[in-house]
């Protein structure tokens, strides 16, 4: 089997140019209405030079969803099953509001492309995130058998976790105009989320 030739740095620099354009245009216009002439012109390089390191929109698509679903993922593998059940899910919340902080883009693009039905992304679904939330449900579950969280539904526990964190990376827009000038979304969004979680899930 023949090794891929390691890129150079110029290469590299082009890659990353072409997925931070993508990233751009994506999060903004949605898979079906970014072109790949609109990923050139940010990117600032022609379109037969785009092609040269992604043969179609879909790989980069690809590309920019395996790489957003590691970071994604990564607080949910943090969730340490010997650890206090209360202060381990609300070290999940603040990981999962610090990414909508710091990642917006990347959230708004995972949400357009599960509002369109997930049809690039239904493997990744299948094949990493659901063992991932299957394995830390279980988790969840056994810490409310031994009776050191309140009773509550896993899974329903953690969908609610990612509707109230990334609202405030998919919503930016909306949170900003209700709050008005003078707030910070998310520091007012920590301390209400620490507030609530905590109280739900004490025994």
């Amino acid at each position: 089997m023949t090794r891929a030739k390691p890129k150079t740095r110029i290469q590299q620099k082009n890659s990353e140019a072409i997925l931070e354009a993508a990233l751009e245009v994506f999060s903004q216009a949605g898979f079906r209405g970014a072109t790949l002439d609109q990923i050139a012109d940010r990117a600032g390089l022609s379109k037969p030079n785009l092609l040269y390191y992604f043969p179609s929109k879909e790989a980069i698509h690809a590309e920019l969803i395996a790489g957003l679903l590691k970071v994604w993922l990564d607080p949910l593998r943090a969730l340490d099953a010997g650890g206090d059940p209360v202060a381990e899910i609300l070290g999940y919340v603040r990981r999962k509001l610090e990414l909508s902080r710091d990642f917006p883009r990347e959230s708004r693009l995972f949400a357009n492309e599960v509002l369109q039905g997930a049809p690039r992304i239904d493997a990744a679904l299948q094949g990493e995130l659901k063992p991932l939330v299957d394995d830390k449900a279980a988790v969840i579950a056994a810490w409310v058998a031994e009776g050191r969280l309140a009773p509550v539904d896993p899974y329903h526990l953690i969908f609610s976790i990612w509707a109230t964190t990334q609202h405030y990376a998919d919503f930016d827009v909306q949170v900003r105009a209700v709050l008005g000038p003078g707030h910070d979304p998310f520091t007012e969004a920590g301390a209400f989320l620490e507030t609530l979680y905590r109280r739900m899930l004490a025994v």
